[in-house]
This record gives C-alpha cells, structure tokens and sequence, in this order.
C-alpha cells in the first residue's frame, strides 16, 4: 500500500548551509509528438534525415505561406490530457511568440498561451521508498518546434538546419508540487512512461524527442505548505529555470547544484535575480543565459491565420474509449491477478514491451514463478549483452516452456538454468533441448536412495557430525546432487537424506 504523501514537504539539507530549506520546482516538458507529418505542414518529422531536408516552403516562412492545423496532433494533444486525466478544453486559440533567432525562419513560434487545448491534470509519482506524490499538472500547450543552430562544423561561421521547424510539441506545464531532485527525476520518468503507453511521444531524450526546462526556487521550511493551499506561489523564493535538460541524471545534479547557490547567495545577504541559466555537467556549474523573460517580453497576440481550435465532447469521448491500459492500471492489474509484488509490478509494467512479454508468458502458470524467470534470468541477460527485450531470442513461449518443465518437476531449478543459457544462444526449444540432452529431472526415488546411501556410506565422519549439528545435512544433499548431474529431484533428495540421518 503507498504512502500518497501528496502535499507533505521534504526539509532539504543542503552541506554547507547554515540552515534547513525547502526546494520547489516546477517543470516544464517540451514532448514531440508522435505524428509523421509537422503541426502545420506535411513535412516529414523523421529524425536524422539530411539536413534541411524535411523543409516544406511554410517551415521555411515562405512569403504567402499559411499554416494548416494537423488534425492528428490535435488528437494526440487530446490523448495526453485524457492520459493525464485533465481538463480537455473544446474552445483553445493560437498565439504568436515573437524572438528573433536564426533557426526560426518566421520570427516567430507559433504556441498556445492564453488558451491552451488542455487544461489541469494530474501525475502520480511513486518513490522508492514506498511513498507517492501526486504531482499537478497546469496546463498542456501545442506549439511548433524550432531548428537547430550547429556551430561546431567550421571555426569561423555556423550552420541552421530547419529539419525540427515546425514539428509539433507538447509543453506540459506542472505545478510547482515537486520537492527535490529524486522527485524531478521520478516525475520525468513517469510521465515519459505514460506517453509512451498512450503513443504520443516516444520519450526519446537523447534525439530531442523529450528535454525539460526546470524551475528551481528555495523557501524556509513550511513555507510551501503555508502557500499551496491557495496555489499563490509568488511569495516564496525567486525562480530561475535550468534550460534545455535532456537527462535524468543532469537534472538531479542541476537541482542540487542551482539549489546550493541560491541558498548561498541568500544565507549571504543577497537576492536571487529571475533568469534564465544552464547547466555546465562538466563544471557542475549553473551559468547565466539570459534574464528570465515574462510573457509581455515576446509581444504575444492570437495568430491571425489561424482560426480557434473548436472541438467537440462526441470526438473527445471517442478519443477516450480507445485509450490503452495505462501503467498504474496495469500495475495494479498485475498484483491482483498475478500475485505479484508491487516491484516486480513495477518492472515488468516499466514499458509496454516488457509488460506484453510477461503477461504472454504468464498465461495459465505461476505469475510470480514467471515474474522471476521474466526479470532475473531474461531481463539480467539482455542487460548484460546491451539488448532491448524486443531483441530477445527467447520468445514467450520459450520461456513459457521452461517454467512449465519445473512446474511439473520435468527439470530442477539449476538445471533450468542450463536450458535458458541453450535456448538463449540457440534458439532450440527447451523440451527438445531436455530431451537430447539427457537433462530430465531424476524422479525415481530407488535410483535417488541409492545414491544417497552410497554417499552416507563413503562418508561416516560426515555422518556424525551431521547427527551433532543437523545443518550439515546440506552437505549430503550437494553430495547427491553432483553425484547424479544435478539431476535428482531436490526435494526428494532432502526428505532422503533427513530419513537417513535420522535412522
């Protein structure tokens, strides 16, 4: 059962401070959504294609170009928010962005700001120790991406590739309910998990699929508790925003890093300056970037080419009935019927494909026998050779089959072991691999008391030290299992060699 510790505060000791603080942090995640064309464009979206390739003359900003909604963003938008259980709003409007920058041919980025399609939701955080945190979920906004500026191909000048201009993102904007780097990284990951479940961004964060901008601000203990009752968070500490984060790793350690200067410069005597900075992993610095900009900075207006997105509650309810199982749904799910623990639920429930291998697998056996087989044996070897389980070479009803072969005692537990590593490397089939192998499990308990009683035999001053400490019984029992391959039915070979010692 989880602790859903959802508004209680963590006090932060930072090393070095002279007294307790509190960090609040707000994320927003920038997601691409999974669409093969652009948000207002047919331009492809497909990632590492030649640069300046996947250009359409309204990308570009061609004169008399006019943008074209893609439907199927929309609905990927609408999917998210349902995902999230938020608001969906049926009236939304676009608005214009204003900056110049070399990669955003307009000069301007098409967003959502006054009137965003979705509106409040939720996400709930579990945390290693057992507890949870429901993070809030302000807002979810629809906007075009910009290009990308390289400046490490030619020493003297740098070069703009449109490819990412104009594809379609979703901003998702939480409150500022997380309360320490593990809860940042935690939350990231659950949303990014959800996603995936719901098809709309594949999370990748290393292609810029996925990257985060955080807000980080401290306040004395209680503070946060005193404030978010009435979700007035302007009297706490000053916010700067870390941009452009695209690890979990870094943003753990820009949090911390960020947190330890404000509070030096607050324990100082001084005041922290709103602004936007970035995160040096190698320096383990923050860096000025910017002063933060607020929205009156970027001149917004409602885009005139654009007419306001209506939308009706019949598309929204059919937009619902075909959402997947979702990964709490899931979870749950797999305890009940499987009789799993919360961690392994937590596992196997960790992407879609490793949730589809396992419940394949499981039908008709043991869940929990399966669970161990699906994550100790499978997933450690796929790790260890760097493999997705989509990449497995063991199928689910390979792996099915072994666990029916020690289910009905056909083979024993090590043995088992054996016809993974074969049928891993091979392929064979497990029942075939047991048969021409000679691997079938000894169940003949003649053929087992026989070899018991040889080994108590041969070995009389084992005997009675075993009759001194019973423990040491265990040492006939490795005795008769080398004897016969490992072949011999443990339990058997147990319940012989306590009869034995004892008469």
């Amino acid at each position: 059962m989880l602790d859903l510790s959802y508004d209680t505060p963590k006090v932060r000791t930072i090393a070095g401070a002279k007294q307790d603080w509190e960090l609040v942090i707000g994320m927003e995640v920038h997601a691409q959504v999974s669409s093969q064309a652009k948000l207002f464009s047919a331009a492809s979206t497909k990632f590492g294609a030649e640069p300046n390739s996947n250009v359409s003359f309204i990308d570009a900003a061609m004169p008399g170009m006019l943008p074209t909604l893609n439907e199927f963003c929309v609905e990927q938008a609408v999917r998210t928010g349902l995902g999230l259980k938020a608001k969906i709003n049926l009236w939304s409007a676009f608005d214009r962005k204003n900056y110049f920058y070399p990669d955003l041919p307009q000069g301007y980025q098409i967003s959502q700001l006054y009137h965003p399609i979705v509106g409040e939701g939720e996400v709930l955080v579990e945390m290693g120790d057992g507890t949870a945190r429901l993070v809030g979920v302000e807002r979810i906004h629809l906007e075009q991406d910009a290009g990308k500026s390289i400046h490490d191909m030619d020493p003297n000048m740098s070069f703009v590739d449109l490819n990412r201009t104009g594809v379609a993102l979703m901003e998702i904007v939480s409150r500022p309910d997380i309360r320490g780097p593990e809860e940042a990284a935690a939350y990231l990951a659950k949303l990014r998990q959800i996603l995936r479940y719901l098809g709309t961004c594949n999370g990748d964060m290393q292609s810029g699929a996925m990257r985060a901008d955080v807000n980080v601000s401290i306040c004395a203990p209680g503070q946060y508790e005193k404030y978010a009752a009435t979700g007035d968070f302007s009297h706490l500490g000053t916010r700067c925003e870390i941009k452009n984060m695209n690890s979990m790793r870094f943003i753990q350690q820009a949090i911390e890093v960020e947190a330890r200067r404000q509070i030096a410069i607050v324990e100082a005597g001084g005041e922290v300056t709103q602004e936007t900075r970035l995160f040096d992993p190698e320096k383990q610095e923050t860096r000025s970037m910017r002063s933060k900009e607020e929205a009156h900075d970027y001149r917004y207006f409602p885009d005139p080419d654009l007419l306001p997105l209506v939308i009706e509650q019949a598309w929204v309810d059919q937009i619902k009935a075909t959402l997947p199982e979702l990964p709490d749904a899931k979870k749950a799910r797999f305890i009940n019927d499987f009789s799993l623990s919360d961690y392994d639920a937590s596992v196997l429930t960790a992407d879609l494909d490793s949730s589809a291998y396992f419940e394949q697998t499981a039908q008709g056996r043991d869940g929990k026998m399966t669970a161990n087989w699906v994550i100790n044996e499978l997933f450690g070897r796929l790790k260890k050779d760097e493999k997705d389980i989509s990449e497995s070479p063991v199928t689910p009803a390979m792996l099915g089959g072994i666990v029916d072969l020690i289910a009905s005692e056909a083979i024993s537990g090590k043995i088992a072991k054996d016809v993974f590593e074969i049928t891993y490397t091979t392929g064979r089939d497990p029942a075939e691999i047991v048969d021409t192998e000679g691997l079938k499990q000894v169940t003949d308990t003649g053929a087992i008391e026989a070899a018991v009683d040889e080994i108590i035999a041969a070995n009389p001053d084992q005997v009675a030290k075993a009759l001194e400490n019973p423990k040491l019984a265990g040492w006939f029992v490795g005795q008769v299992m080398k004897a016969t391959g490992g072949k011999a039915n443990p339990k058997a070979v147990n319940d012989l060699v306590a009869a034995k010692l004892k008469g």
